[in-house]
């Protein structure tokens, strides 16, 4: 699939999702490429159906996203439940929708929206199928900075071969609140569930891109049109 294709299977799925948002919502904004598109598509349908919703945005780049697209912004302090949350992701499991999120750097931000929402749909398009997470990408580590190299012996010594993801300038790339990231190459994964409890005990970890319980639903787009996943059993 070429730039373009992928480009117009994001949008295809975007503007599903976009279709699924109410009057009233309080809707959780994702961030990446394919969450841009979702807020490119939400932007729309606010200014031609007078819709009113709230959005809470996942990082930085969001909030400037979605304000250029005139979308009302809040806050935890104001909503602290959403009822939508729409974002992207890395990787998607079909049958269980378990994900890998984090390579735009959002990750502790996305998961908190995510865990703090009614419902989570997952839009991406047809390259993010895989049939084990760890297939494609790494799994993103947020980490301290303090003592991050200890934190990184502790991510190898449960077979993460981390990395310290790198930034403008050959200097450490810094998340929204002023963290590393480590993207730790576990490979393909026969139980993200053992792992990801292995991540919840490394001390000096902030947060990981593995998300196994929060999606309901994914979109995703495809050349032969948007296709709906859920889980199996739903």
């Amino acid at each position: 699939m070429n730039p373009a294709e992928q480009d117009a299977c994001k949008k295809a799925a975007a503007e599903a999702a976009a279709a699924l948002v109410e009057d009233g919502m309080v809707v959780g904004l994702g961030t990446g490429s394919t969450a841009a598109f979702f807020i490119a598509a939400l932007g729309h349908r606010l200014a031609e159906n007078r819709l009113r919703v709230t959005g809470i945005p996942t990082s930085d780049h969001t909030d400037q996203l979605a304000r250029e697209a005139g979308i009302p912004l809040s806050s935890f302090a104001e909503h602290s439940e959403i009822d939508l949350t729409v974002d992207g992701a890395d990787e998607i499991e079909p049958g269980t929708l378990f994900l890998i999120k984090g390579h735009g750097g959002a990750l502790l931000r996305e998961k908190i929206v995510a865990a703090a929402s009614r419902r989570m749909v997952v839009i991406a398009d047809e390259t993010k199928l895989v049939d084990r997470l760890g297939s494609l990408v790494s799994v993103p580590v947020e980490i301290v900075r303090f003592g991050w190299q200890a934190t990184a012996k502790s991510l190898a010594k449960i077979g993460g071969k981390p990395s310290l993801r790198m930034g403008k300038g050959n200097t450490p790339y810094l998340t929204d609140g002023g963290n590393f990231i480590m993207d730790c190459a576990f490979g393909p994964m026969g139980d993200p569930k053992e792992i990801a409890h292995h991540l919840d005990h490394v001390v000096g970890l902030v947060e990981h891109g593995l998300f196994l319980k929060y999606a309901s639903e994914a979109i995703v787009g495809t050349r032969d049109g948007v296709k709906t996943y859920r889980k199996s059993g739903s």
